[in-house]
Order: structure tokens, then sequence, then C-alpha cells
């Protein structure tokens, strides 16, 4: 009986330890990820609604080393938080004009400006203004 109950004293103290282990490597590892985005840019592109928000913001986000992409419908600007080890401003205008919008250095793809749905097809001239005010 004595040989039983030690048997199970350490078997919970070796499963206490290893869940003790497992949660010091979680918490050590979303510290790393909390320091990988260590650049933000913030640029215009060009949208018309919701549904272009969620393009957008998808292609950006879809960029290894992305961290965070939030689009303003009303300011027509992106801010993006960024590993800038793994990725750069330039990677993340090409992915978004490939889905099809045009970014302040990027003109987006035509083929997918043309598969866009018509409340996404926007106005090219159209100002990408970042001030947020509406422009007339």
């Amino acid at each position: 009986m004595k040989k039983v109950i030690l048997s199970l004293a350490v078997i919970a103290t070796m499963g206490f330890s290893s869940c003790k282990n497992d949660a010091k490597q979680k918490t050590e590892t979303i510290e790393v990820t909390n320091k990988m985005a260590n650049s933000n840019v913030s640029f215009g592109v060009r949208g018309n609604c919701g549904m272009c928000k969620k393009t957008i913001e998808t292609a950006a986000n879809a960029v290894d080393g992305v961290a965070t992409a939030i689009w303003n419908l009303d300011k027509k600007e992106i801010e993006v938080s960024f590993d800038d080890a793994k990725t750069d401003a330039m990677e993340i205008h090409n992915a978004i004009a490939a889905s099809g919008y045009d970014t302040e250095k990027v003109s987006g793809s035509e083929e997918s400006y043309n598969g866009l749905p018509s409340c996404c097809q926007y106005d090219h001239t159209m100002a990408m203004n970042q001030s947020g005010e509406m422009k007339e």
C-alpha cells in the first residue's frame, strides 16, 4: 500500500511540474510575439465600403510579419504594425495592390479590381484623404 501511495505522489508531482513548465513556455512565447511588431507605417489606400475594409485588411495581414492592419474608411488610410526583419512597407503596398486596391505607391491589379463587387469598384482618382476631413 505504501508503494502505491508513493508512486501516486511521484506521478502527481511530475504532472504538476510539467504544467508549470508549459505555462512558463506559453508566457515566454507571448512576450516574444508582442516584441515582433517593431515598425509602424500608415499610408493611403482607395476604397468605398466595409467589404473594401475586409479585403484590404486581409491582404495586408496575409503578409508574413504583419502583426496588425487597420484601414480607416473615412481617411482612406491604413495603419500597419509589422516585424521589419520579415517584411517592409513595399511588400504590404504590393499585397494590397494585388487584391485590387490602389495605394499611395502602387496601383491596384486591374484584374483583381474588375473582380471586386460593384460597391467596391472605387473611383481611381479618389483622394486618399489622410486628414479625415471630407473634401467636396
